[in-house]
């Protein structure tokens, strides 16, 4: 059984894990970086970027989490978790993890007072999925090997670098596990 690490430092976690198990792999809560061991991959969940960074520095994760993804551990970000993924991010001098190949620009459909939910379609999957976006980041560009997998007004919101798959909306908030499912299968 696959074991999948979801940060559990702010965010939707609860959330995460439950689409973690829906598709029939173990979720494991990360806290510290001895918790990084053994993990098949890991969810970077949404909340909030700076906030999350905060935490990931107070517990030392930031780097065994870069490290990791060096090594080719797969990741999923969403939202906030696609922020810390991007090697850049408008209006920022410097990424958080910035191991994914694309540049996202925070908050780009609105205030929370903005949120929505769509039904997004993804071509490569050939179905559409519930999208849940909350003060949603949107990816402005990618590097030419990253495989753009959906778009909403269009803007790239889902993509795929290498081991890394970072969307901007919130899959984990509908009871859809395409995505998870997804994720699990680039494992």
């Amino acid at each position: 059984m696959k074991k999948i690490g979801v940060l559990a430092l702010q965010g939707a976690i609860r959330e995460h894990i439950n689409q973690i198990e829906a598709v029939g792999c173990e979720a494991i809560a990360i806290k510290s970086a001895d918790d990084l061991v053994g993990i098949d991959g890991l969810v970077l969940p949404g909340g909030e970027s700076t906030t999350i960074r905060n935490l990931l520095d107070r517990f030392h994760l930031l780097e065994p989490i870069r490290h990791l993804a060096e090594q080719g551990l797969p990741m999923f970000g969403t939202c906030a978790g696609l922020i810390l993924l991007a090697e850049n991010i408008v209006g920022y001098e410097e990424p958080h993890l910035g191991v994914m190949k694309v540049t996202v620009e925070r908050n780009s459909f609105g205030r929370q007072i903005d949120s929505f939910e769509c039904d997004l379609p993804i071509p490569k999957l050939k179905r559409n999925v519930p999208a849940v976006f909350i003060r949603a980041p949107h990816i402005v560009s990618v590097e030419e090997h990253v495989e753009i997998l959906a778009k909403h007004e269009n803007r790239i919101v889902l993509a795929r670098d290498r081991n890394f798959l970072g969307c901007s909306f919130h899959p984990e908030l509908t009871k859809d596990i395409t995505i998870m499912q997804y994720f699990v299968e680039m494992i």
